[in-house]
């Protein structure tokens, strides 16, 4: 084997970890009932696993022990071929590679083989890493062996790693509950100057009950042990948060902000638009207008400066010059949001730095105060009484300040002195994201339908991509589907090529308006044989718009989690006439609905004439927020009520003739 020290070593295990004797591992792999319940049940079994964390001033370093058996051909599989991906400066160690085989423990590390490889997305999409995949190979792991893995990876602290040699930050979450343990163990081992404080949370007692959250502290040299024997995760994975124990260097948001403020302050500072800049700032002087002058600056770092994600420098956060990052026109997160602050600042628009976390947004309320909890940098701006947040690592999106797409997060820490951790108001929509007027008229044998739609914020950017990266007859053959549901074609017709359904349809752009951030198109086509049918011949002309019905809401089930509200607001007018008489009293024809619920309003109206009917429909979400689950069920039931035929408009054909009409007088009569 070709052993390149830089990346991995095969080695015993540091003084921290301890060393386990060959005959100790093979005490601990006994079949005890618990196990062979277990192994009887047709599951994998993990005999013992023993999991050590150390942190320093000067490494972060995670061991791990575990004796487990190859019994499914899946499991086997895995363990013979397993990738370990490692950072920049960090090294990944082998202690141990063995299986126990018929009461003879056997080392396998000589049938071990060894690669580094880089990480596949290495420098791919504007992410630069220094990621390097270790691939370990095992000749002849045989079904039934009991594998013992004993490794472990050291991160060791470099001048660009300042955050995490002064804090620390570990997230340790309770095992998968697809396995049985026989013997589990985590160590917290605290070897650093700075206290560390650790929250235990999601924890639940024998009832199921959720604890309250419980705060500890380690010093210098103390140890976190938690222990189970004969163990199964019981959280139900589906509906509960799985526990897990917080732990970071003891602080609050007052010093942490205190702490990295400065550093921001020392570059904003020294930094001069005019100096490194003079182009730039002749553009900009020559807009008169404020508002297309803070729209230029935006969508300037947003499409002019190419993002760059360096995953080794974003363990720091002190930030790129904005001299260097316009000099260089490429930046991470960073550079690009301290670039258009500095802007901002010359145009005289107060704007500062954030730090934020899309993806862990909902734990952040739960977290310890970290600046680690953190992955992300963005601009916050107040302009015209107004709160508005620009990511500036986005591309392509368009408009006015007030026009422009909306970040959903909650939870930000802003770069100032002595700041708290903040959270955002909920956001109701100015505009109707979807503003759609569909016109459906059948004539004799023939349908004509036309959608004109206009999108507004986050949806007029994706669709204007999505028309600038997609083929047209996708796009084409994207709607129609939509529509072969929505006209309820799929009842009568399922199986028909939608081809042959629309025989003659067209989409086009018919304006894309890049300061009210409007993007307007225009469908339509023609349809033989416009009415759905039903079994017993009866007609109908429909047009339901399930996107209006949030399946989300209706279905979502959780213990822990509150429900994310982000939903879009929508506008419709939907009209469909016939050259054949209608059932003006039809209950779901005439239905409307009114619904005030706290988060959102929804309301559907009706105009009804003998030939057709329209049905406007406005619906008005308050988002950015979490439903509190004590007012979820009647969310839940609103939207619901939302389903029961609130969501479109179908009308009833009276077919003409006279026995059809006393067939319908009688079916009214007796309804």
């Amino acid at each position: 084997m070709d052993n390149q020290i830089q990346n991995y070593k095969i080695q015993q295990p540091e003084a921290w970890a301890g060393i386990i004797e060959d005959q100790e591992i093979i005490n601990r792999i006994k079949d005890s009932e618990f196990a062979k319940k277990q192994i009887d049940e047709g599951r994998d079994y993990c005999y013992f696993l023993d999991k050590k964390y150390y942190t320093s001033n000067t490494e972060n370093s995670e061991y791990a022990c575990m004796a487990y058996t190859l019994n499914e051909p899946g499991n086997l599989e895995r363990a013979s071929a397993t990738d370990v991906v490692v950072e920049e400066n960090e090294v990944y160690s082998i202690h141990r590679i063995s299986v126990l085989r018929d009461g003879v423990l056997i080392d396998k590390i000589p049938d071990t083989k060894i690669k580094v490889l880089d990480s596949e997305n290495q420098s791919s999409g504007g992410v630069l890493s220094s990621n390097k995949k270790i691939n370990i190979t095992i000749k002849d792991l045989r079904l039934y062996d009991v594998l013992i893995m004993e490794d472990s990876r050291v991160k060791a602290f470099t001048d660009r790693d300042f955050l995490r040699k002064e804090f620390s930050k570990y997230v340790w979450v309770s095992p998968d509950n697809y396995w049985a343990y026989g013997s589990f163990k985590f160590t917290m081992i605290n070897d650093r100057e700075q206290t560390i404080a650790y929250k235990k949370t999601f924890f639940r007692d024998e009832n199921g009950n959720v604890l309250e959250p419980e705060i500890s502290y380690l010093k210098k040299g103390e140890q976190f042990v938690i222990e189970k024997e004969n163990y199964i995760n019981p959280v139900d994975a589906g509906r509960e948060i799985f526990p897990y124990i917080d732990f970071a260097t003891d602080s609050n948001w007052k010093d942490l902000s205190n702490y990295i403020a400065p550093m921001y302050e020392e570059i904003f500072n020294k930094s001069s638009l005019q100096e490194f800049a003079p182009n730039l700032v002749e553009k900009l002087d020559a807009i008169a207008n404020q508002d297309e002058k803070l729209q230029f600056a935006i969508e300037y770092v947003q499409n002019h400066i190419y993002y760059v994600f360096n995953a080794d420098e974003m363990n720091g956060h002190k930030p790129q010059e904005p001299a260097v990052t316009y000099e260089n026109k490429q930046g991470d997160c960073k550079a690009k949001s301290v670039l258009l602050k500095v802007i901002l600042d010359y145009i005289g628009v107060d704007a500062s730095v954030v730090l934020v976390n899309f993806h862990t947004d909902f734990y952040i309320k739960y977290y310890l105060p970290s600046l680690l909890n953190f992955n992300h940098v963005v601009v916050k701006v107040n302009y015209k009484g107004e709160e508005y947040f620009i990511d500036a690592t986005i591309r392509d999106e368009f408009g006015l300040i007030e026009n422009r797409g909306f970040i959903y997060f909650m939870h930000y820490l802003e770069i100032k002195h002595n700041q708290e951790l903040q959270v955002r108001k909920p956001y109701k929509f100015p505009y109707y994201c979807v503003d759609e007027k569909i016109e459906f008229n059948a004539e004799n044998t023939i349908g004509t339908l036309k959608l004109t739609t206009v999108y507004r914020g986050n949806r007029a950017n994706a669709m204007r991509r999505y028309f600038k990266s997609t083929n047209k007859r996708e796009i084409v053959d994207s709607w129609n589907n939509f529509l072969f549901y929505g006209l309820n074609y799929s009842s009568d017709r399922n199986g028909t090529d939608i081809r042959n359904v629309f025989k003659d349809a067209s989409i086009d752009i018919v304006s894309d308006d890049k300061k009210q951030n409007e993007f307007t198109i225009h469908y339509q086509t023609t349809v033989e044989n416009p009415y759905y049918t039903d079994p017993q011949k009866n007609r109908f002309l429909m047009y339901f718009d399930r996107n209006v019905v949030k399946a989300s809401a209706r279905d979502f089930i959780h213990k822990d989690l509150s429900f994310w509200h982000n939903f879009d607001s929508e506008k419709y007018e939907i009209s469909l006439y016939t050259d054949q008489k209608i059932d003006t009293e039809e209950k779901y024809t005439v239905q409307e609905s009114t619904i005030a619920n706290p988060y959102f309003d929804y309301k559907s109206r009706k105009k009804v004439t003998k030939n057709g009917a329209t049905v406007f429909i406005e619906y008005n979400p308050l988002v950015n927020l979490e439903i509190p689950q004590k007012d979820f069920e009647t969310f839940r039931t609103d939207h619901h009520t939302i389903a029961d035929s609130n969501f479109g408009l179908g009308v009833d054909i009276i077919e003409p003739g006279l026995m059809n009409r006393l067939k319908f007088s009688f079916k009214k009569k007796f309804k």
